[in-house]
C-alpha cells in the first residue's frame, strides 16, 4: 500500500540500501543548505563593528565586558539572548536617539550612530550583531 505520490527518481532505486542512500543524500543536502544560509547570516565583521563603535565613541560609555556609564555589551547580549526582535530593538535604540538611563538615575538621549554612507543598515546590523554575539 502506497501512502504518498509516486516519485519517479525514488521509484527507480531498487534496493533498500540504495533507497536509504538516496534519503541520506537528500537529507544531507538539505541540512547543508540550511547551515550555509544560517552561517551567511550569522557572520559578523568584528573589526568593522569595533571600528564603527570607536568612530561613534560608543566605547566611551560601553565596554565589552564591564559596565561603564552604559551597560557592557556582554550584559546587553545576555539581556536579549533568545528574545525575538532583539536585533530590531537594538537598531531602534541606536538609530532613534531615545532616552538612555544612567546608573545615577538621570536620563539623556542616546547618541545616534552615524555611518558612512549615512544610515548604512549593513553597518548598523553588523554592529548590533557583534554586540549580540558577546
Amino acid at each position: 500500500m502506497r501512502l504518498s505520490k509516486p516519485n519517479p527518481t525514488f521509484d527507480k532505486v531498487n534496493t533498500m540500501a540504495q533507497r536509504n542512500s538516496y534519503r541520506f543524500t537528500t537529507l544531507a543536502a538539505g541540512a547543508a543548505l540550511c547551515f550555509a544560509a544560517f552561517s551567511a547570516h550569522a557572520e559578523v565583521d568584528v573589526e568593522a563593528a569595533k571600528a564603527l563603535a570607536r568612530q561613534n565613541n560608543c566605547l566611551k560609555c560601553h565596554a565589552i565586558d564591564k559596565d561603564k556609564d552604559g551597560p557592557s555589551y556582554k550584559s546587553v547580549a545576555e539581556k536579549f539572548k533568545g528574545k525575538a526582535g532583539a536585533e530590531a530593538r537594538l537598531i531602534e535604540h541606536i538609530m532613534s536617539g531615545e532616552k538612555a538611563k544612567f546608573p545615577d538615575g538621570h536620563e539623556e538621549e542616546h547618541k545616534i550612530v552615524k555611518t558612512s554612507p549615512p544610515k548604512d543598515m549593513a553597518q548598523i546590523k553588523n554592529l548590533v550583531q557583534w554586540i549580540l554575539s558577546q
